[in-house]
């Protein structure tokens, strides 16, 4: 059962440690801790993603920024409660990491697979200059009866398919894992800048649920 579950959340990324380990929590005396990977795309431009990792997997009281990692895991969500209002808080769960010297280019540096279930009513858009987008929340089952929502983005044909989902429906989707800086209006004065992850999605589609 729990094998059938960790196989609908799956999660590769390769790419250089940018930070510090900072304490995030402790389970059954297991320690947590987020450190930030750079993850470079096909462009020249970069994805700085978070990472929860164990103690037990590295050392956190090490310097590792400017290493290599390979790491292998999920994506995952929780709720942190902040200014009267539920945020969701999105890693990627490292299950195993490895230190490698260099990255080449050809390299899959940031691969997800999900296989879960549409939970609000998908949002299509398009841009000012005609671009299709649509935007999926996807519920993916964990053992122990919890769930991660993920937020996925699509694009042309792929929104296009995606803005016809119901909620309830199976879904299978393949892409990458992105951040993405936008500006929120904290009053009439001020602005401060916040980072966003989602999922790129490059292939999706129905499943049947008798499977």
């Amino acid at each position: 059962m729990t094998d059938k579950v960790i196989e609908n959340n799956q999660v590769t990324i390769m790419g250089e440690i940018v930070s510090d380990f900072a304490y995030s929590h402790e389970i059954f005396g297991e320690g947590f801790y987020m450190v930030d990977v750079r993850v470079q795309r096909l462009s020249d431009s970069s994805d700085i993603l978070p990472l929860m990792i164990s103690e037990r997997l590295i050392d956190v009281t090490a310097d590792y920024k400017g290493c290599n990692v390979a790491v292998s895991g999920q994506f995952r969500s929780y709720n942190r409660h902040e200014e009267r209002k539920n945020k969701l808080v999105l890693s990627v769960f490292a299950r195993e990491i490895i230190f490698v010297d260099d990255i080449e280019e050809s390299a899959k540096t940031n691969q997800i697979y999900l296989d879960g279930y549409i939970c609000k009513e998908p949002i299509y858009r398009k841009t000012p200059l005609g671009r299709e987008i649509a935007d999926l929340l996807l519920a993916v089952n964990r053992p122990y009866g919890k769930s991660d929502y993920i937020p996925c983005i699509c694009w042309g044909r792929n929104a296009r398919f995606a803005s016809s989902f119901k909620v309830g429906e199976r879904c299978g989707i393949w892409g990458r894992i992105q951040s993405r800086e936008y500006m929120k209006k904290i009053d009439e004065d001020n602005v401060e800048k916040k980072v966003a992850y989602e999922v790129s999605v490059s292939k999706l589609e129905i499943i049947d649920n008798e499977e």
